[in-house]
């Protein structure tokens, strides 16, 4: 039953529309003034609107104008009914965007042509948005999922296909009792590289070597047995998930079989070639129940045989690990680098492409190592994690991020933004919203101006408490981020199922624009996608001139690189907001 809301001020002719459109089954609510009946449109998002011109507190063309400019009410079918027929109000009333102007004496019938024809229109645009929308959702899966120079799976699809698979085993043995139980021993993932293939490329020319690789995925696809699955993981490496087997053996066995089809020529344009390949075998469970964790190991079976010539294969076998001593001395300085000061946030600005002014930051830990110097992210975040001191860190980064950010506000930077990266564990903590909390009243920072940024791979393990937990954040009056999007293992679905606010494009996407096809694609249709979901984009590692350009010409929100500036400490933060710092777009990029 479509719903209908009727702003009128003269009760009179109120109640006589809304007795009309009861009667034609429609929901029908009313309105006594302009700036009720904004509220209420706002609240009820009613499916038309049905508004006179001339009324107290608010005027139809303010409420119109208004509603227009809010993205919730901006398409809902807007009638005016008013007895202001002279065509100068009927012009900027239509310029404002009016669907219709009915003048009063207005007969049923005719009222009630204009909310039919209105309803009509209104919901074969939403078909076509939908439409749309799907069609968009269809190629940006498409391009996520898929190799762009071989079309078989890309590492992306290859993680979907193994959570399939466990989800399968899983299945058949809910209690997980025992391998044997689940009626298989094992789960083979292999990682295939191809030896000194670079020298194909530096003799025969890149174009021949895409050829290969084509030719290459082409010859694993059609020798594996069903079930498994061959992924391009990059340049001249392939990953091939088996389907279960019952005992090791038949792996060796399938393994040989791959590697004599590879050694076979290749016939490419006239030219006999031949290439060997190297592979390395880890299995699931043996060696672990992620997939990342099983590639990791089968790349180092792989790197083992090509140090030893290539041109074979080796399962991998667990030997103990090189430099355990030093991540121990490194895990125990990292629980004094907070109470010794040895952590730093740098801070790296967001951009408006619009005003091309700073708008915000993304605040980012550092470790200045007092005998080892500066220590990368890449090496400590994941000790953090795996030690659980990230919850603590999280929490200092939070608060010295809030703290530092109101001190700018306080400067005269009132609406500069601050976002701040979540962890796993610290997304996972049952007081995670308490905690914000506390933080936000101890700093006396205001909650609109923090985003909250999250990866995918954190949300996806579970979803319905993902969803719980952001819309407790959100009720806070934080917003939520989407990092580094694309590049993980969701699916577009969670964009709408998520409440996420804003979508951030990761670098790899970023780079070279201009020059990568699939880039450019994928690009595209997220900043397109995330528009039609209301979320704001926000593009990360704009280095050059000519990725700015496709993203200012592309409509994205903000963009942060190396291009403006590289994350800074606060005192050079603070010089580029009090020099005035903006972005300059050069006729190019315009």
């Amino acid at each position: 039953m479509p719903k209908i809301l009727v702003i009128e001020d003269e009760e009179l002719i109120r109640e006589n529309i809304l007795e009309l459109l009861e009667l034609e089954a429609f929901e029908a609510i009313g309105a006594e003034n302009g700036l009720i009946g904004f509220q209420m449109a706002t609240e009820k998002l009613p499916d038309l609107i049905i508004c006179d011109v001339m009324m107290p507190e608010m005027d139809g063309y303010s409420v119109l104008n208004a509603l227009r400019n809010d993205p919730s009410t901006a398409t809902i079918p807007f009638i005016f009914l008013t007895a202001r027929a002279d065509r100068l109000d009927v012009r900027a009333g239509m310029d404002l965007g009016a669907d219709d102007y009915l003048t009063k004496p207005c007969t049923p019938d005719e009222l009630l042509r204009a909310i039919a024809t209105r309803l009509k229109k209104s919901a074969a645009l939403q078909k076509q948005y939908i439409t749309q929308l799907n069609q968009a959702s269809d190629r940006l899966n498409n391009l996520l999922y898929s190799d762009s120079l071989t079309k078989i799976p890309n590492r992306l699809s290859l993680q979907d296909r193994f959570n399939q698979m466990m989800a399968a085993l899983t299945a058949k043995d809910p209690e997980k009792s025992s391998t044997k139980n689940l009626g298989f021993l094992t789960v083979p993932i292999l990682c295939v590289g191809l030896d000194r293939f670079s020298r194909i490329n530096e003799t025969l020319g890149y174009e021949f070597g895409d050829l290969l690789l084509k030719a290459v995925a082409d010859r694993l696809t059609n020798r594996v047995c069903d079930g498994s699955t061959v992924a391009r993981l990059n340049a001249d490496q392939f990953a091939i998930l088996l389907a279960p087997v019952e005992h090791k053996k038949a792996v060796a066995e399938s393994v040989q079989i791959l590697q004599h089809n590879l050694c076979r020529p290749f016939f490419i344009g006239g030219r006999e070639v031949f290439v060997t390949p190297s592979i390395g075998v880890a299995f699931y469970p043996r060696h672990g129940s992620e997939l990342d964790k099983l590639l990791q190991y089968a790349k180092k079976a792989m790197d083992r045989v090509k140090q030893q010539g290539g041109n074979g294969y080796e399962f991998y076998t667990p030997a103990f690990p090189v430099g355990d001593s030093d991540q121990l001395a490194l895990e125990t300085d990292l629980r004094y680098a907070l109470e010794g000061e040895e952590l730093a946030l740098h801070y790296q600005p967001q951009v408006s492409l619009e005003t091309g002014k700073i708008v915000g930051c993304e605040a980012l830990v550092r470790w200045h190592h007092r005998d080892r110097g500066s220590i990368s992210p890449a090496k400590f975040i994941p000790l953090a994690e795996e030690t659980g001191l990230i919850e603590s860190i999280g929490e200092w980064v939070l608060s010295t991020a809030c703290r530092q950010t109101k001190a700018w506000q306080t400067n005269g930077y009132e609406s500069l933004r601050v976002a701040v990266n979540l962890s796993g564990r610290q997304f996972t903590q049952l007081n995670l919203c308490q905690r914000v909390v506390e933080i936000l009243a101890k700093t006396n920072f205001n909650p609109e101006y923090l985003d909250l940024e999250l990866t995918e791979g954190i949300l996806v393990q579970n979803a319905e408490v993902a969803i719980r937990q952001l819309n407790a954040l959100k009720a806070i009056g934080v917003r939520i981020a989407i990092d580094d999007f694309g590049t993980g293992y969701s699916s577009l679905s969670y964009l709408r199922q998520f409440p996420f606010d804003i979508l951030k494009i990761d670098r790899c996407f970023v780079s070279n624009l201009h020059k990568d096809a699939k880039n450019t694609a994928i690009t595209t249709v997220l900043i397109q996608l995330a528009h039609q979901l209301n979320l704001k984009v926000i593009a990360e590692g704009v280095e050059t001139e000519a990725e700015l350009a496709f993203l200012y010409q592309h409509q994205c929100d903000e963009i942060q690189g190396y291009y403006f500036s590289r994350p800074v400490p606060s005192f050079e933060f603070e010089k580029l907001l009090a020099g005035g710092n903006r972005l300059q777009l050069s006729q190019n990029s315009i």
